[in-house]
């Protein structure tokens, strides 16, 4: 089932961070793992997703993308902390 997202991924605890938006989280997160698509998560080996919030409508998810991209690194650290404290790779959350 698709569904809008905003998601994070990052290098490794406190690394390289992406922030991306999608309406299949799963297939564009294999996408990143995989490296199928040239760019930045393939040159800095951005694989594991940190941190993602799902939402009803693309127009929400993409709004709320924005903001984050926005925000500064410290906030974007302390949002991922406080949802995920061991900065666990949520892959196997969402593909099972």
């Amino acid at each position: 089932m698709r569904q809008p997202a905003v998601y994070i991924l990052s290098s490794g605890k406190e690394g390289t961070l992406y922030i991306g938006v999608t309406s299949d989280l799963v297939k564009r997160v294999w996408e990143h793992k995989q490296d199928v698509v040239e760019g930045f998560t393939k040159r800095y080996r951005v694989h594991q997703l940190v941190y993602f919030e799902q939402y009803a409508d693309m127009l929400s998810a993409i709004t709320r993308e924005k903001q984050l991209k926005k925000w500064n690194r410290l906030w974007k650290l302390q949002l991922i902390a406080e949802h995920n404290p061991a900065w666990r790779d949520l892959w196997p959350d969402i593909c099972g």
